[in-house]
């Protein structure tokens, strides 16, 4: 299940802030926390199945306006920022769109069984060679 991400990366709008943390008088004066959000019911690239299968999936990252937000402040450049948290955001799209596999359930191999037993019929000889025989 894919979705076209130059369409969905014109639909994004960016937000900026002030970076908590060290960083001297940069923190103080430049805004280079990003927020990256995505109004899930406004878009037009996701159909309505993938808006359905993102609302599940991702329900707790959404708010009740339906926006999905990523935020970064791991750089002090707010355009390498910016790159990170969209390129977070098309990831999470991407996991919650990707179909599971479904996991076959299999039988206990022979080997398996055959070792089992061999170990439990070791133990016991083991057991039965110290008991003592009153002959």
């Amino acid at each position: 299940m894919e979705f076209d991400q130059q369409a969905l990366v014109k639909e994004i709008t960016f937000r900026t802030s002030r970076s908590a943390g060290a960083g001297g008088q940069n923190v103080n004066k430049v805004e280079t926390r990003v927020e990256v959000m995505l109004s899930i019911p406004e878009s037009k690239v996701l159909s309505d199945y993938q808006k359905a299968r993102i609302y599940s999936r991702l329900k707790n990252r959404i708010n009740s306006e339906g926006i999905l937000t990523v935020s970064c402040s791991e750089t002090r450049s707010q355009l390498r920022n910016r790159q990170i948290a969209s390129g977070r955001l098309l990831e999470l799209l991407r996991l919650a769109l990707e179909k599971k596999k479904i996991r076959k359930k299999t039988g206990i191999p022979t080997a398996v069984k055959r070792k089992r037993l061999d170990n439990k019929k070791k133990q016991s000889e083991k057991k039965s060679r110290r008991k003592f025989d009153s002959d």
